[in-house]
């Protein structure tokens, strides 16, 4: 019964951590960037950390299937 809203939680984060994974290396490799306003240095960085959480995220919460 618990299971469906973890299995629900884990596919949205991972998804979400992947794609912004994702985005960020081919925003950074076009060197187009990635937020605007923003050092491109930090924007890269805050990006990868918060996508990177997000998939991890998503990873423990299959595993608490």
């Amino acid at each position: 019964m618990e299971s469906g809203p973890a299995i629900f939680a884990g596919a949205a984060f991972s998804l979400f951590g992947a794609g912004l994974l994702l985005w960020t290396a081919v925003r950074s490799t076009h060197r187009a960037p990635v937020a605007h306003g923003v050092h491109p240095g930090v924007a890269v960085a805050l990006t990868v950390v918060f996508g990177a959480v997000s998939l991890a995220l998503g990873v423990w919460c299959f595993g608490r299937v």
